[in-house]
């Protein structure tokens, strides 16, 4: 210690006390490794024995690996528990309150990412396995009461001992989801025959609609902001409900044009006719030819619940010949109504867009400026989106039904460079053996150990397709910067978003149970930093969760060695043909915390 005129100051009477204080630290700070091992391995002993090997050396070929320091990645302060970087309530009022643009997706510069781990809440433990998590979790798991006081009158849901149960109640369902959709199918056929397979539930509260869709072979993404209370998004994927953070803005949602069967708003609170229909467009853009828009809630059936309302039965009235003309000048036509439901269905054809060619149409056409399927922070233009009248096949009545269309060709394969019938045939059966080699490699692939599963990114979503049978759902992922297969994805019946890699993904921590990706860094290491994508990746991942991580023999040991920085155990396999250039790394994430330290140390503080 030196004094403030840079002598040293001496303390003969602490001199002899510092060399057993020493010791004392040396003994605590080893006692408390030994205890951190000791948890560790207990959190991780059932699968343990799944990811024990050691990643080994490549053998000797022509490719040399990259090589990097190895770096221990500190635990971030418990206050960043539910962190999700890019759509953080913290920095909110940095941003406009405009049309909620403060709600978008605004990610933090490069200076500010965090280079730690996010550590799960205090008493955290894997989830409830499905199909008991549809209607159950663990309240330590998602510790918000918020949710839970505020919609007790609705039957959201409700805490019981150390759980949240879901009853599958709602504001628009008094009698329970099951029968809200059950009306639902009355007015809409489709749902019941194959036709409808993927659906958008925007403001979807705890995903309750979509979770009861998913035993009628229909696949909804739940669609709801970042909060600061009701965390609707991590209760849904806590239930193993498909879900992502995300919100109607200025900017257009990371979907392509002409994507879901069906769209889906329950009292979301979305004020469709202002600021020109503009939210309205964004739905019309990315449904597909012949599609559903069903809305429950203000204004639908005004003339019994407008007192409920807060309004007078004038303005309701209003409001829902405002809607109508709306969606009338979209091309929509009101296909059924009953009760507290009307759904509305896009044109199937072109003819009807005829008229937007005239000068005076509100809202008008828009010009080819803007490619309808660009739809990462790309704003939301007031215009509508008309179909390309190249496609015949992928409208309502046309795409095969469900399970047929998983391996159909669809008709939009034509537009990737490269893409073809003969091209989408041969990966589908590429997956097919992918799977097979994958499950020997992890068992727990296809069993009730894992329901959340992302491709993070895919072609055509090939591996989606390879374990359609199995108790999970996959979030398939497409790089903004690669060529736009997207639409094929959809068109086969199965779900996903556009994603930059160098950003975080919305979603909260501790979402997917698999995270699955080929060549990424290949493909991406130009842009991205390595670092931050295998952060972001522990970030999203279950404790006690599994990465697939299939990639060139050059980046697998700089993969495997930050990957160890951040506490996952690895394991080296070979590809199913045993490819040297190509190699495929098992890893686990564990559940284990260094706070232990802390705590062991804290007596002598």
């Amino acid at each position: 210690m030196k004094h403030k005129d840079g002598k040293p100051v001496s303390h003969p009477d602490k001199k002899s006390r510092a060399v057993p204080m020493a010791i004392m630290f040396f003994v605590l700070c080893g006692f408390s490794f030994y205890l951190g091992g000791i948890f560790c391995s207990e959190k991780d002993k059932i699968e343990a024995k799944d990811v024990a090997k050691v990643v080994s050396s490549p053998k000797e070929s022509s490719i040399t690996p990259l090589q990097i320091k190895s770096t221990a990645f500190p635990e971030c302060s418990s206050d960043y528990q539910d962190y999700t970087p890019c759509t953080d309530p913290k920095r909110w009022k940095k941003y406009g309150n405009h049309r909620l643009t403060f709600m978008e997706r605004h990610c933090p510069p490069v200076f500010e990412r965090k280079e730690c781990l996010i550590p799960p809440p205090d008493g955290y433990k894997p989830p409830i396995k499905w199909p008991k998590s549809r209607d159950q979790c663990w309240y330590r798991n998602v510790p918000y009461d918020w949710i839970n006081k505020q919609k007790s009158n609705q039957n959201w849901l409700r805490k019981e001992g150390d759980k949240f149960l879901f009853p599958g109640g709602g504001t628009m369902f008094p009698r329970g989801v099951g029968a809200y959709v059950d009306l639902m199918q009355d007015l809409i056929p489709e749902m019941k025959d194959g036709t409808i397979r993927t659906a958008i539930d925007t403001g979807c509260g705890v995903a309750s609609w979509g979770g009861d869709l998913l035993d009628r072979g229909i696949l909804t993404v739940s669609l709801a902001p970042r909060d600061n209370h009701e965390a609707q998004v991590q209760f849904a994927l806590e239930r193993g409900i498909p879900a992502i953070l995300g919100i109607i803005s200025t900017q257009r949602l990371p979907f392509p044009s002409n994507a879901f069967d069906m769209a889906h708003c329950s009292r979301c609170l979305i004020p469709w006719t202002e600021f020109g229909g503009i939210y309205l467009l964004e739905v019309h853009r990315i449904l597909r030819p012949g599609g559903f828009w069903v809305l429950s809630g203000p204004p639908v059936n005004y003339e019994n619940h407008w007192r409920g309302w807060n309004t007078t039965v004038e303005e309701q009235k209003s409001d829902y010949e405002k809607l109508q003309e709306l969606l009338t000048s979209m091309c929509f036509k009101l296909y059924d109504k009953k009760d507290d439901i009307a759904v509305w269905q896009k044109a199937s054809d072109n003819s009807c867009y005829s008229k937007l060619a005239n000068t005076d149409a509100y809202p008008p056409k828009c010009d080819d400026s803007l490619e309808p399927d660009s739809a990462w922070y790309t704003p939301i233009r007031p215009c509508v989106v008309v179909p390309s009248p190249k496609i015949k096949k992928s409208v309502m009545e046309s795409i095969p039904k469900w399970p047929e269309r998983l391996h159909a060709t669809p008709e939009r394969i034509s537009d990737i460079p490269g893409g073809s019938a003969s091209a989408f045939k041969h990966d589908d059966s590429k997956w097919k053996i992918r799977a097979k080699h994958y499950k020997k490699l992890l068992p727990a692939l296809g069993s009730d150990k894992m329901r959340n599963i992302m491709d993070m990114n895919t072609v055509y979503g090939g591996f989606a397709a390879a374990v359609i049978d199995d108790p999970l759902w996959v979030m398939n992922v497409v790089s903004s910067y690669a060529a736009n297969t997207l639409p094929v994805v959809f068109d086969r019946g199965l779900i996903g978003t556009f994603h930059d890699w160098c950003e975080a993904f919305s979603t909260y921590p501790r979402t997917y149970d698999l995270l699955h990706l080929d060549g990424l860094f290949t493909a991406e290491s130009h842009r991205c930093e390595m670092k931050y994508v295998l952060l972001e990746m522990d970030r999203i991942l279950r404790p006690t969760g599994y990465a697939i991580i299939r990639e060139s023999s050059y980046f697998v040991d700089a993969i495997s060695t930050i990957a160890k920085g951040m506490r996952w155990s690895c394991r080296k396999e070979g590809t199913e043909y045993g490819v040297e250039k190509e190699k495929i790394l098992i890893c686990q994430k564990k559940l284990c915390s260094v706070s232990l330290i802390a705590i062991v140390l804290a007596p002598g503080e």
